[in-house]
């Protein structure tokens, strides 16, 4: 793949080129009553943040594997993002599997996901709270260190030892395994094939991104220039009024009357 071919972390700074102020992720969870919208310019804040502790702190890099066992959320955004603008892989697995996380340099867990995974032997360890406002671990007396305490304390903004290359290794879920440069191909065709549009405001639920994967609910709308409203544990009665106060446009893998629904024929 030439030098020159796009990686995630380029998608996102595309974003932030055209419109940098206004909502690009925003996040509901039903079960708290959470809603939290992030600006272009305050993920890519988060995501320089975690990119920043992962390369200073963990030696993360190109040839490095971060795994990351977090659902769909707003911070699991800022954490892809991070490792791929590290230019390392992340490994997508069932991660309480034991063995399947021996190439991993570093794991991000969810604190309710820590358990397990302390019972093995794994070189570095973090945890996330998945607090709406990004507040650490409560309760937790673990060997985990604690991401939310740890991420706040680096720099805004982010420079690489080394630039992402296109062809190093970016995702690792099962059998499937892309290049950085294959990820942002992947999600530009994803995002022709579903019809995602510059401007679109997509709406999707937790379980119909956590089926697709991060190419579908993360990259492809980055990269035809769409912004995101995730809901966790969406109540369905709830949809079509978020909808219509989300100015949302189409949604993925969810029937709303009066929405579009990306990859059906119109």
């Amino acid at each position: 793949m030439p030098p020159s071919a796009p990686t995630p972390s380029d998608l996102l700074a595309a974003a932030l080129r055209r419109e940098p102020a206004a909502p690009l992720v925003t996040s509901y969870d039903d079960a708290t009553g959470e809603r939290v919208e992030l600006s272009g310019t305050t993920l890519a804040n988060w995501v320089a943040k975690t990119a920043n502790l992962l390369q200073d702190e963990f030696d993360v890099g190109p040839g490095s594997t971060v795994a990351v066992a977090l659902p769909v959320h707003w911070q699991t955004a800022a954490v892809l993002l991070g490792v791929w603008s590290c230019g390392a892989a992340v490994l997508d697995t069932a991660a309480e599997d034991d063995g399947r996380l021996d190439a991993a340099d570093v794991v991000l867990a969810a604190q309710d996901r820590l358990a397990p995974l302390e019972e093995q032997d794994l070189p570095e360890l973090m945890g996330l709270s998945l607090h709406p406002l990004g507040l650490g671990m409560t309760g937790y007396t673990g060997p985990a260190r604690d991401f939310a305490l740890e991420v706040r304390a680096h720099g805004d903004v982010f420079a690489p030892y080394a630039p992402p290359d296109p062809a190093a290794t970016g995702l690792l879920a099962g059998g499937l395994e892309l290049t950085l440069g294959g990820l942002a191909a992947s999600a530009g065709e994803l995002a022709g094939r579903l019809g995602i549009a510059a401007g679109d405001r997509l709406l999707v639920d937790d379980r119909t991104a956590a089926e697709a994967g991060p190419v579908a609910w993360l990259l492809a709308p980055l990269a035809a220039g769409a912004s995101l409203v995730l809901c966790r544990h969406a109540d369905p009665a709830a949809l079509g009024s978020r909808a219509a106060a989300e100015r949302v446009t189409a949604t993925l893998g969810l029937r709303i009357e009066g929405f579009r629904e990306l990859g059906r024929p119109a």
